[in-house]
């Protein structure tokens, strides 16, 4: 079936936003500026305040259910279902959740590429389905376990490749390596929320929109109250900021005055994550969560293309193959490879029988959600 012209906007927009993201992060980190003092020029490294920043897109996610809310009750027959009472605390966690791998993933974006962050992120399929064996008595299919083990050999592919263009880019092997561990290590926290969503969470009729909105809150309050102690807490080498501490929001606003395209680039990253997550909502309401699977996929091709367009990395065929594992690796968890099998020919009795499975199982796909991606 064609796609109508929303449904290819929405399309266009969940790619592009969630393409802006990440590339406005790392734009962000890419530039060097003064900072307060007189201090002497060095880079933009403040991942505490983009992660802050981004919270602050996902919270605006609530100013946008409520005006979906209010358009709808304009209307004379509303098609929105009333609002249900629930207690905002059941985001706690899972905002806590994404808070900690938020701020460990823009830690790892200034270690490494742009292209090789997105691609790791993929390895978020390894411990969802893990934990969702073990917290949640899922029992994962034949295909998803061969995902699984897909996905780990993308991930050493996409690590090979990382480890020989080290040598022609701006960081250390050493920060490479940690960086790459670090989004791995980021992946575990993020499918820990997925498993805490699904289990309390879900069990309740809210609003994707307003769930995003309710953790974007959460994390905002909490990690901008957390940049104070951070600036008194030592940092050594690990820091980015001349006062060698955890995070310095002075010397960042002090900078993005000496250098306004800063604040252009973490605007993107603010601006893009709202609409990222109404498109990648819409997308699966509209179309089907594949497609936002396959989109979510793409996008990494897109960065990674325009990476290497600004010369912010060197072209290696390592990666390429690491995409294209990790992509099957995807592909085959989430059942994307079941519409190909019922183009193969089959006995008319066992197409049926098998019709009412496969249909369930695609409608099934998607109980993990991707909310509050950057």
């Amino acid at each position: 079936m064609a796609w109508s012209r929303y449904q290819l906007g929405l399309a266009a927009l969940m790619l592009l936003t969630g393409s802006i993201n990440t590339l406005a992060a790392k734009w962000a980190d890419n530039f060097s500026a003064t900072g307060c003092g007189g201090t002497e020029e060095h880079g933009f490294q403040h991942p505490f305040l983009q992660a802050v920043g981004m919270f602050l897109g996902e919270l605006s996610c609530l100013g946008v259910f409520y005006l979906l809310v209010w358009r709808d009750r304009q209307k004379p027959e509303p098609s929105m279902a009333p609002l249900q009472p629930f207690s905002p605390l059941l985001f706690l966690p899972p905002a806590l959740c994404d808070m900690t791998g938020t701020s460990i993933m823009y830690v790892a974006l200034n270690m490494t590429s742009a292209s090789s962050f997105q691609m790791l992120r993929g390895s978020v399929i390894i411990f969802t389905g893990l934990l969702s064996v073990a917290f949640l008595g899922r029992r994962l299919e034949l295909s998803q376990w061969l995902g699984i083990l897909v996905t780990i050999v993308g991930l050493v592919v996409v690590g090979l490749a990382d480890l020989h263009s080290s040598h022609d880019q701006k960081h250390k092997l050493s920060e490479v390596i940690t960086g790459d561990l670090l989004i791995i290590m980021a992946q575990v926290i993020v499918a820990i929320q997925m498993v805490l969503e699904e289990k309390f969470v879900y069990k309740h009729d809210v609003h994707p929109l307003r769930a995003v909105g309710t953790e974007g809150f959460f994390g905002f309050i909490i990690l901008a109250l957390l940049l104070v102690p951070m600036y008194y807490i030592p940092a050594g080498s690990f820091s980015g900021n001349p006062r060698r501490t955890l995070e310095d929001a002075l010397d960042a606003f002090c900078q993005i005055g000496h250098r306004p395209l800063i604040a252009l680039a973490l605007l993107g990253n603010i601006s893009s994550i709202a609409f990222f997550n109404f498109a990648g909502i819409s997308v699966t309401k509209e179309i089907s969560a594949t497609t936002r699977m396959v989109l979510d996929s793409l996008r990494t091709m897109v960065i990674w293309a325009v990476s290497l367009a600004l010369g912010w990395e060197t072209f290696h065929g390592l990666e390429i193959l690491g995409f294209g594992v990790l992509l099957t690796g995807a592909a085959l968890y989430n059942g994307l490879h079941r519409p190909l099998l019922t183009l193969l020919p089959r006995r008319r009795g066992e197409e049926d029988a098998g019709a009412g499975e496969r249909e369930g199982l695609l409608r099934g796909e998607s109980t993990a959600i991707n909310h509050g991606e950057n």
